[in-house]
């Protein structure tokens, strides 16, 4: 459909949107005025990682569209686990357990969001605030009545796991009640009437946009992005160590650039539009590059969505710097600039390495233990790129005399 308003046309441009409760009321919401829209988190780890980036940069988009976005943290449905996508129940955490990783969580909005006090500065709430003083008789009598024991069974987060004969409690059957009252809520109190999230979701925000109808005649929508795989069909952010986190004290900012650095090229267009804020017709430019020019793409996407995460300077440029006067003559030896840039630990590691002819400069393999960087291995940007091995890079920047 032809979007009137900024918000939803910048989605769909960009490969957002998968499925929407209402697109056509939704859209006219939009344009006619300011909304409020939320993504729920919870908060079953020291940090978000980068399965969660998706709905993060839905809520930027929002904001920039001169929209108000929610975070709302699970400091009480973390207590429940979420289900949807899981093939076994989550552990439970401690109270203790999900204050601390509340607190940490935080940080990772920073560089996403404005928050503040203003018509469209985002809010961050806990709904641990509504739903650890409900009384659980009151509750099911005035909210349990809404909901179809039925339909709920064949939502894909409970049918998924029935189908495979696999448990599903009933503490986690009540977490999609208690997602769709946190809707409601967030609806009372702050007039929020769009929830968005990935597409594993889009069973618990129809629960939620269907309660609000009944027990308030709300119009509420629901707007879900789609699942985003490799080219490859490997699932997004899963590395050989494990998940990709967004908090720096987790995933090295040089790894997290790394990452992006060697994604597939298949890959290259649709992540520089869902992870990166380039205009399209310089993603079109990017995604059209061949061969090697197209690790030029590559690099642009690390540094836009490194830059993103962790704000300037951009971490990965930074892991190693030279000045300029090193290069000059002799130049700077290669052993120590991979012991200085993190690739190696010590100097005989890093012999060690260029003798099994695991480094590259420039993507140019080195047999030479002896090898000496100098400015003709520079960039026009003045950067050197530094390989070992396949996955770990690092781009040394060098500082202008």
């Amino acid at each position: 459909m032809q979007y009137r308003s900024s918000f939803l046309r910048r989605l769909h441009e960009r490969g957002y949107i998968h499925q929407c409760t209402d697109e056509a009321g939704l859209d006219a919401a939009c344009a006619d005025g300011r909304i409020t829209a939320y993504v729920g988190f919870d908060c079953t780890a020291p940090s978000l990682h980068i399965g969660n980036l998706l709905s993060i940069m839905m809520l930027r988009h929002l904001q920039h569209s001169g929209h108000r976005p929610i975070v709302l943290l699970g400091g009480g449905t973390t207590r429940i686990g979420d289900p949807s996508g899981k093939e076994e129940s989550r552990k439970l955490l401690d109270a203790a357990a999900i204050a601390h990783n509340i607190e940490r969580i935080r940080s990772c909005f920073g560089n996403f969001l404005d928050f503040g006090d203003g018509a469209h500065d985002a809010l961050l709430l806990n709904n641990r605030d509504w739903l650890d003083g409900l009384n659980y008789i009151d509750f099911l009598r005035d909210y349990g009545r809404h909901f179809s024991v039925n339909r709920m069974l064949g939502f894909d987060s409970v049918k998924l796991r029935l189908e495979r004969e696999q448990p599903l409690s009933f503490l986690e059957f009540n977490y999609m009640v208690f997602q769709a009252f946190d809707f409601l809520e967030l609806a009372r109190r702050q007039n929020c009437i769009l929830q968005m999230g990935g597409s594993d979701q889009w069973g618990n925000i129809v629960n939620g946009v269907e309660l609000a109808r009944r027990v308030d005649g709300r119009a509420l929508y629901g707007l879900t992005s789609p699942l985003i795989t490799t080219a490859g069909g490997g699932k997004m952010g899963k590395t050989a160590a494990g998940a990709l986190w967004l908090d720096a004290a987790m995933t090295e900012p040089a790894d997290y650039w790394n990452y992006w650095r060697d994604v597939a090229d298949a890959d290259v267009g649709r992540f520089l539009r869902l992870f990166t804020e380039l205009p399209l017709d310089e993603i079109a430019r990017l995604e059209a590059l061949q061969g090697q020019e197209s690790n030029e793409a590559k690099v642009i996407l690390a540094d836009q969505a490194t830059e993103l995460l962790h704000g300037k300077p951009k971490p990965a440029m930074a892991a190693v710097e030279m000045a300029g006067e090193a290069l000059q003559g002799e130049g700077c030896g290669l052993l120590s600039a991979l012991v200085q840039a993190g690739l190696a630990g010590t100097n005989s590691e890093a012999r060690r390495f260029v003798r099994e002819g695991a480094v590259r400069v420039n993507e140019t393999a080195v047999l030479d233990e002896a090898r000496r960087l100098t400015v003709g291995d520079m960039t026009p940007e003045g950067t050197i790129r530094l390989r070992v091995g396949k996955k770990r890079q690092r781009l040394v920047r060098v500082l202008k005399d």
